[in-house]
């Protein structure tokens, strides 16, 4: 199975106050295809800084990351969000919905920086489509005000399949949410891991967010410390389409 994430001896340096700090200190690790993962470590441990140069916010001081086959830690601002957009798909704690936009809109939004994307009725049906595979094919027209917590996260994950991606990067994606909706949530996630063999990637600090992915990575002090695997049920049951 190819490899979707290649990581070779990645450093990263960051001057502060005119001192040199380096925060990751020769990472290497593999995600394979269709594999769910977590990426597991406390506040400081180079989580974050790791996350963003596999997301393509940023790239390395030194080292070797290749995204899809692609080499990606030597490219241009620009080529970077490129790639990212054809890519790789977001979900963020906070949710980052647009407040003044419904739901829909909010879907299509990174169509809109795509090449090659459908237009007019093609476009909103594509969308629609996006909402009733997370259970909301009848909150279209809602705005983030008028969803729960649960609702709007689901609204972000349709946002972050709407390319099609290679690779959903889903930051502390439950941090907002109660124990019930997270379970949801992340059962959607095991979801379209099983069926639409997805890789996906979970970066968390949580260990109950962690244990619903088939490996486990884990960072500290800017190394990888292990990268066990764990028990994830095979074929995780269907999440109602209601809404928390």
């Amino acid at each position: 199975m190819a490899d979707v994430i290649e990581v070779r001896d990645i450093i990263k340096t960051y001057q502060l106050g005119g001192s040199p700090v380096q925060v990751l200190k020769g990472v290497s690790l593999t995600i394979a295809a269709g594999e769910m993962v977590a990426l597991m470590g406390a506040s400081g441990s180079g989580k974050t800084t790791l996350m963003n140069i596999l997301g393509c916010l940023d790239r390395p001081t030194s080292g070797c990351y290749k995204l899809d086959g692609r080499e990606i830690s030597s490219m241009s601002v620009t080529q970077r969000a490129q790639v990212r957009n054809e890519k790789i798909g977001f979900v963020f704690q906070n949710f980052n919905l647009l407040p003044r936009t419904t739901a829909l809109e909010n879907v299509l939004l990174p169509l809109a920086y795509a090449n090659g994307a459908p237009s007019g009725a093609k476009l909103r049906k594509r969308g629609v489509e996006m909402l009733e595979k997370v259970g909301l094919g009848d909150r279209l027209d809602h705005h983030p005000s008028q969803l729960s917590g649960g609702q709007q996260q689901r609204v972000a994950i349709a946002r972050a399949l709407i390319n099609n991606p290679r690779l959903l990067l889903a930051d502390e994606p439950t941090g907002n949410l109660d124990s019930r909706t997270s379970e949801d949530v992340l059962r959607m996630f095991q979801e379209l891991n099983h069926e639409q063999h997805l890789t996906i990637l979970l970066v968390t600090h949580a260990s109950e967010v962690a244990q619903h992915a088939s490996r486990v990575i884990r960072i500290r002090d800017g190394l990888i410390e292990s990268g066990a695997s764990t028990s994830a049920p095979a074929a995780p049951p269907t999440v109602s389409a209601g809404g928390s």
